[in-house]
């Protein structure tokens, strides 16, 4: 759907004493419902658009579906997609998934893991991913943000959402770039897009994130099959313990043809 994801507003610019007004595009941000079989399973602030995948990629993520399919994605589930102003998910998969439980308080843009359960829990139901052969050639890497830059469009408007990106481990280039405000949104609706389309685990690609690698995201890309991870600003420790113990390669400060390896098998 053609949901607004920027709106225009008037603004009071200021340069070296000079005051005028100037119209500016904002993000827009709304709140999402995510069910999982009719069950509320969490409440996100988010960038409209791409919705289904957000979803569908939040219940993967969190090891709701326990392996089930997802049969349809649809808007609604507390009344019509109009009167919940397309702002409820509903990833069903005709009762297959186990029974959810649901995370406590809404998800803000920033953290995805608010009132969720312990980190080791999330890690104990991801087995490691075997090493990638051949290894990633970080030549290629380093050029992975110039090459996902372009696809940045609501940025380029806004200057105030995160881009994710799932990239051709040969070549680097993106094959699927999603932006929101939440980066943990952003990583979902890629992940979320491989899911539906069948392409999961994602073998043979990497993700990149456009700020700084959390454990969330790589908890994230370690739940897609991800076995590498590029981001334009610095891990977390816990981000590079956890990438360590997923087997991913995880390089971070990616920027102007520079680039730390915090984690590789």
């Amino acid at each position: 759907m053609g949901r607004r994801r920027s709106q225009t507003e008037l603004t009071v610019r200021w340069h070296d004493g000079d005051r005028r007004r100037a119209p500016d595009d904002l993000a827009v941000e709304e709140p999402l419902e995510i069910h999982l079989d009719g069950a509320l399973v969490a409440t996100t602030m988010r960038t409209p658009g791409h919705d289904f995948e957000l979803a569908a990629g939040f219940c993967h993520a969190d090891g709701l579906l326990a392996g089930a399919p997802v049969e349809t994605c649809r808007y609604c589930a507390t009344g019509s997609a109009v009167d919940t102003a397309f702002n409820v998910v509903t990833v069903e998969t005709g009762g297959r998934a186990p029974t959810p439980t649901p995370r406590l308080g809404t998800t803000s843009t920033s953290c995805g893991l608010c009132g969720s359960t312990s980190i080791d829990e999330l890690c104990d139901r991801l087995t490691p991913l075997a090493p990638l052969d051949p290894a990633p050639d970080l030549a290629v890497l380093v050029r992975v943000p110039e090459l996902v830059r372009p696809h940045q469009e609501l940025f380029a408007r806004t200057g105030a959402v995160h881009a994710a990106a799932a990239f051709d481990l040969a070549t680097g280039e993106a094959t699927v770039v999603r932006e929101d405000v939440g980066r943990h949104n952003a990583v979902d609706k890629v992940a979320g897009h491989l899911l539906l389309a069948g392409a999961l685990p994602a073998r043979g690609l990497g993700l990149f994130v456009s700020g700084r690698a959390s454990f969330e995201l790589v908890q994230k890309a370690w739940a897609a099959g991800f076995g590498v991870v590029v981001a334009v600003s610095a891990p977390t420790a816990l981000a590079v313990e956890t990438a360590r113990r997923a087997g991913i390669v995880l390089v971070g400060f990616v920027r102007d043809g520079h680039a730390n390896v915090y984690a590789e098998p």
